[in-house]
């Protein structure tokens, strides 16, 4: 124990600082959030579906649960099961293997059912097009309501993205 603690003591905090995003970028999401929850009332559940993508577009999706963006203590939440969902956040071509099983979780999400396609190989495509592999965009095999372009999209782009398919409800 002792050589632990005179290695800590030597060495010192070995962390850095967190990286700063930005005032305008903080306030955009805290505005964006705020009008969420508005809309909403209490709370947001979303199902994030890996159609196929390269995890590029998830890992930005997780950036939303650090604290800059600090969805949940705001009551926006992810949840395991597409019953529970009010929205569906779908990333990557929808390869042929998930074809299926991202028709079956569209279908297993209660109404009024949301559906936002993340990242540019959601909303078109991407580098791999419909193939023998890919059937292609999410819209291909399930109707979506909003796309988030990008290769991936900031965090921003995505709660962006969401606050559209929510307006689009209230409609």
């Amino acid at each position: 124990m002792w050589k632990v603690v005179r290695q800590i003591a030597r060495v010192g905090i070995a962390t850095e600082p967190a990286p700063d995003i930005g005032e305008e970028k903080q306030a955009e999401a805290s505005r964006i959030q705020a009008e969420l929850l508005s809309i909403l009332g209490d709370a947001l559940s979303i199902r994030e579906v890996d159609a196929g993508s390269c995890n590029g577009c998830e890992l930005e999706i997780n950036a939303l649960g650090n604290p800059y963006y600090n969805l949940e203590g705001l009551g926006i939440k992810f949840v395991a099961s597409p019953r529970h969902a009010d929205l569906l956040l779908v990333t990557g071509p929808v390869s042929r293997n998930m074809e299926m099983a991202l028709k079956r979780t569209y279908e297993a999400t209660p109404e009024p059912k949301l559906v936002v396609a993340v990242g540019d190989c959601a909303c078109d495509g991407g580098i791999f097009g419909e193939s023998y592999a890919t059937c292609g965009r999410v819209a291909n095999v399930i109707p979506v309501d909003v796309t988030v372009p990008g290769c991936p999209p900031e965090p921003v782009e995505i709660l962006r993205g969401i606050l559209m398919a929510v307006r689009r409800r209230i409609q």
